[in-house]
């Protein structure tokens, strides 16, 4: 399993359309993709599931992912958030 931190920054949290996005690209893979905040766990590709997790302004996102591509969904899901959301701060570069 690899995961990475993503801290939320975008002033409007995760609303649909960032959350559409998300579920979309992690559709592109075969392993399961769990976002994680202190509350709650939802399937990254699920959008509804996504936005149930109610993330605002500095909410901690963890992705967990595992399955046979892994390693390459975790990089491209961590580069994704850092592009999509630049205004986001990607937690494990800074460890």
């Amino acid at each position: 399993m690899k995961e990475f931190t993503f801290a939320v920054q975008d002033e409007n949290g995760m609303h649909a359309r960032p959350a559409g996005r998300l579920a979309t690209y992690a559709k592109r893979y075969t392993s399961q993709i769990l976002v994680k905040t202190d509350k709650k766990e939802v399937d990254c590709k699920r959008l509804l599931a996504l936005m149930s997790l109610g993330a605002q302004k500095g909410t901690m996102l963890t992705f967990c992912i595992s399955g046979e591509d892994e390693e390459q969904a975790c990089a491209e899901m961590e580069r994704f958030c850092k592009e999509q959301w630049g205004n986001g701060v990607p937690i494990n570069e800074y460890e």
